[in-house]
Order: C-alpha cells, then structure tokens, then sequence
C-alpha cells in the first residue's frame, strides 16, 4: 500500500527556512513561569518596532498546541510577531495548570495573558502601541477581562463570540448549558463568594469609565446558543458608553445572521469571514504590506 507524504517543498509559496519558533518561559506576577510560544520570520529582531499578534484561550483544560496554519504565513509575512499563550486554565502542564485557572482562581488566566503580553512588549519583540489580541468563547472572556486589566497595552483586540457577561448567564440555571458551566465557574447563585468573585473579573461589569481602550472586533452569530449574541451586542453597548472615544479606535460589532457558535460553515464563506477579520487586525497594527 502507498503512503503519501506530503513534504514542506510541496506546499506551494511557503520556505519554512524564513521562518523561525522559539519556546519562552515569561515569569507571571505571582512568581509562576508561563510558558509561550513565539513565531517570527527569521530577520525579524527584537528591535522595539514590530507588530505583534498574541492568542489565547485558558479555560476548560484545553491545551492550546501550536500547530501550523497557512493564513498565518500572512501575518509572519507581513513583520508580525505571533505569540502562542499557554496560560493557566489549560491543560498544556497538567491537571494542576488547569485547577490554577478555574474557579476561584480564574484571575490566574487572565493575569497570565497580561502578563505574557507586557513580555513581548517588554522583551522588544513588539512595539508598545502595535500589539492585537485575539480570543474566541471563554478565550473572548479572556479579551475582555485583559482589556478592562491593561488597555493600555493592545492597540486592537478581536473577541470572538466572546462570553463577556459571565456572571448575567451564569445566574440563570434555565439556560441549557449553564448548570454543567457551573462545574468550570463556581455556583454564583449558591455561593456568594463565587458571586463577588466572578462579579470582580466579568468584562461587562468591569468596563473602566473615561480610560481610552483598544479598537474592539466583537464577532458573533444570531444562532449561537453556546454563547448568546446578547452578551457581546451588552458588551459593545458597554464600551461604547464608558470608554473614552477614540475616533482611530472604533468599537465594533458584526452579527451573522446564518451562524452558529463556530461561524460561517461553507467553505468560501468561512475564508472571506476570517479573511474579514485578519484584515481588520493587520490594520489595526499598520502591517498590512508584505514585509
């Protein structure tokens, strides 16, 4: 039986020779080393001046892997630095990585993001005022609590079917998915700790008033019943109202009609919506030219 194999030179454009990873340890601000993945083009040095690209998701014991994707090879070709977060909450050290990040230690998750984003700044690696952020679901969550933690450091974020009023829905028990949620969160409606807890880290009750934010992307769909479109179309309200405007920052929001909680499912059409959003984003950081 013939195997194929499909080699790097087969993939038609890409030179991984041009391309360069190296695995990091960032020290946390409570002393605990965070690993991140950081990929690059291989001339691209940390001189202070590059545009910047940092994910993350952080919650139900997901290990979030590197892994390659093509439309990434537009953001690296383009002079953007990618950052990989591994924060607690996942699963990429273990079931006590993932413990360090749930419950009422969920501020771990979001301290870590922060924090890993303050080093590629700080390391060089990404000019102060030229970093985007990306999260999707729980890890839209985490845009949302890093923002209203340090706007300050991200000139853009994208927040993908974000779950920026946590508590709102973790309150109402009639909802399909909320009592298993309650397993991941704590139980705000039995427990008052759990409350106050959730209360001082969901997005939409923490929005900072008069303070300038990054330009926002909030994406969602119309039948998404994982995380309802009320909660990012709250959060825009939101943002818009307390935030200082800015007119080169805007604050958007784009609703699918036909979607669910994963987007657009055609093929064609599930391009042209990332395509939308990674556009938006090289934008946003001015890298929109092939470097």
């Amino acid at each position: 039986q013939r195997q194929m194999c499909i080699r790097d030179s087969d993939i038609p454009g890409y030179d991984p020779s041009l391309y360069t990873q190296d695995a990091v340890w960032v020290t946390a601000r409570d002393g605990v080393e965070i690993p991140l993945t950081v990929v690059r083009r291989a001339d691209i040095h940390p001189d202070g001046t590059n545009p910047g690209y940092l994910y993350g998701y952080g919650s139900y014991e997901v290990s979030n892997e590197p892994y390659f994707s093509i439309y990434r090879l537009s953001l690296l070709d383009r002079g953007v630095v990618i950052g990989w977060s591994h924060i607690r909450g996942g699963g990429e050290l273990g079931r006590r990585w993932y413990d360090d990040g749930k419950l009422l230690r969920k501020k771990n998750t979001f301290n870590d993001f922060v924090d890993s984003a303050r080093w590629l700044i700080d390391s060089g690696w990404v000019a102060p005022d030229r970093l985007v952020a990306e999260g999707g679901s729980a890890g839209g969550l985490l845009i949302g609590a890093a923002i209203n933690q340090a706007p300050e450091l991200f000139r853009a974020v994208h927040a993908a079917v974000p779950f920026v009023d946590a508590l709102t829905t973790i309150l109402k028990p009639e909802l399909p998915l909320t009592v298993g949620e309650w397993e991941e969160w704590g139980n705000p409606v039995a427990s008052p700790e759990v409350y106050a807890y959730m209360k001082e880290y969901s997005p939409v009750e923490n929005v900072r008033e008069g303070v300038e934010y990054p330009a926002v992307l909030a994406t969602t769909s119309l039948n998404d019943i994982r995380v309802l479109y009320v909660e990012p179309t709250k959060w825009v309200q939101v943002l818009r109202e307390k935030t200082k405007p800015s007119p080169d920052r805007p604050i958007l929001e784009r609703i699918e009609m036909v979607a669910g909680h994963a987007g657009k499912t055609g093929r064609y059409d599930a391009w042209r919506e990332r395509a939308e959003e990674v556009a938006w984003m090289l934008d946003q950081i001015g890298a929109t030219e092939v470097y």
